[in-house]
């Protein structure tokens, strides 16, 4: 067993060189997404924001990634993560130095909303590893992208304040930021000149459909349109934050209008399964092929409540210490470093974990550490000592983030073909969460806040207890000459 997780973490060649470039990529990529979160002290003071401008800018950030995701985990099955990667680079660099030069709210708005796509990058490296590295190292693999991948935010929340400062001036946070674009742009370049899809001789398996996922049985596919509704759900809750009801950045005939699209995008998605899946209903899925949809649907909620409480407290922490306990911008921009730093071993411990002793076991050991982490946390106030709350976070972000890893670990062993797209699904939904805490934060208590993250835990704990199930045996995959090949899982 000790060889599953015999990884040269050292080493720049084989699959390992494809490792290193892709986890870096994904680092750039969450740099720019989150370069905003440890200067909103300054962006809110020159744009002279309200709490709640501040607040529906967090949530706006995550939202494209909703969308995004899906279509990107459909796109990447399709063309391969070299291309998509380097594209998604270049054009969330163009995107983030745009973001640099905004002159009012609505422009920043608008460019954090179309930044939320950089964050689909993510799913473009799951296909990329799983590619190159067999099932039995899966787990560390993915965990080595994903946890030092999510450091860019991190990096982001430490470099940042202190890049400011050095520029200086009343511009000082927008070179800051402009700067992770321009890093953007010439990585995504390298990157398409540096990688290859898959290993030389190997297979790039594609789906046989596009537009939706393929599912293997009736009650799969209704299943597949229940799951559906919570990613455009979750862009109504935004349209909501910003109609009259909330921010009254929208008038109620652009509301409506929203609401009117994202209900036509549902039913056309709907269309979309439907064709892809047609043969269900005729009972043309040979008995090789099929595959448990729910056990998609439980790596869906157990992302909801990993990443997106990840998501939210990346977001909120910085201003959370500052206003709690009335620190420095640099110091609260330090201190929630914290959290996202703890990817670098957590990620990778979940996947080492589920590796070794199994993916239905560790989750549920995780989820149970998530349930009550969180509570503890949900009991802080400003009476607290400041390293103890910082502690406590880092005990939250343990759980939470190798559950992240043990999620990912499990996602390409369901159906290889369609990576991607399970990929990009979970993942949408851990945007789903982000939108969902962000969203609960704008109207609780920080403490009620990390009550509610610990509820959800709960709910999702006892979902994988009864409905998960332990990747076994293998799965069939057709050759690009139609012949079937066999691929383990174990």
């Amino acid at each position: 067993m000790s060889r599953a997780n015999n990884l040269n973490i050292f080493s720049f060649s084989g699959n390992m060189r494809i490792l290193h470039l892709t986890w870096f990529a994904f680092f750039i990529t969450f740099m720019v997404w989150f370069a905003h979160a440890p200067l909103m002290v300054i962006i809110r003071e020159t744009f002279g924001l309200s709490d709640q401008e501040v607040k529906a800018l967090l949530i706006i950030n995550v939202a494209m990634t909703i969308p995004a995701r899906i279509v990107v985990g459909m796109l990447v099955d399709r063309v391969g993560p070299r291309i998509m990667f380097s594209s998604i680079l270049i054009l969330s660099g163009i995107f983030c130095i745009a973001f640099s030069m905004a002159q009012n709210y609505q422009q920043l708005v608008t460019m954090r909303f179309l930044l939320g796509f950089v964050g689909a990058g993510f799913v473009v490296g799951i296909r990329m590893i799983s590619e190159w590295f067999p099932a039995r190292q899966t787990g560390i693999a993915q965990g080595i992208y994903g946890g030092w991948g999510n450091f860019g935010s991190a990096a982001s929340a430490m470099l940042l304040p202190t890049l400011a400062l050095m520029y200086g001036g009343e511009n000082g946070w927008r070179y800051a930021i402009a700067s992770t674009g321009v890093i953007a742009i010439l990585y995504g370049a390298f990157y398409y000149f540096a990688v290859t899809n898959t290993p030389k001789g190997s297979t790039y398996f594609k789906p046989k459909k596009m537009g939706g996922m393929e599912v293997t049985s009736k009650f799969d596919f209704f299943l597949y349109l229940i799951v559906s509704i919570p990613i455009v759900g979750a862009l109504a809750v935004l349209t909501w934050k910003l109609s009259p009801a909330g921010l009254n950045w929208f008038n109620y005939s652009i509301t409506y209008s929203i609401y009117a699209i994202l209900t036509a995008v549902y039913l056309y998605q709907c269309i979309n399964i439907y064709a892809v899946n047609k043969n269900v209903f005729r009972n043309e899925v040979p008995d090789i092929f099929k595959y448990n949809f729910s056990q998609v649907v439980v790596l869906n909620l157990a992302y909801l409540v990993t990443f997106g409480s990840e998501l939210a407290l990346i977001s909120m922490l910085p201003l959370f210490y500052k206003d709690t306990f009335e620190i420095s911008t640099i110091l609260a921009g330090i201190l929630a470093a914290i959290y996202p730093v703890i990817n670098l071993i957590a990620r990778p411990a979940g996947g080492i974990i589920s590796d070794r002793f199994g993916r239905k076991r560790t989750l549920i050991v995780l989820f149970t550490g998530i349930t009550l982490s969180f509570t503890l946390l949900g009991q802080v106030d400003s009476s607290w000592a400041l390293p103890l709350v910082v502690a406590t976070t880092i005990v939250c972000g343990l759980f939470a983030q190798a559950g992240s890893g043990a999620v990912f670990a499990m996602a390409p062993l369901i159906q290889r073909r369609m990576t991607g797209q399970i990929a990009g699904m979970a993942g949408a939904y851990g945007n789903v969460g982000g939108v969902m805490f962000l969203t609960i934060l704008s109207f609780v208590s920080s403490q009620v806040f990390f009550m509610f993250i610990a509820g959800a835990g709960a709910i999702v704990l006892f979902v994988i207890l009864i409905f998960s199930r332990e990747p076994r045996g293998q799965m069939a995959e057709v050759m690009p000459d139609g012949t079937v090949e066999m691929i383990d899982v174990s």
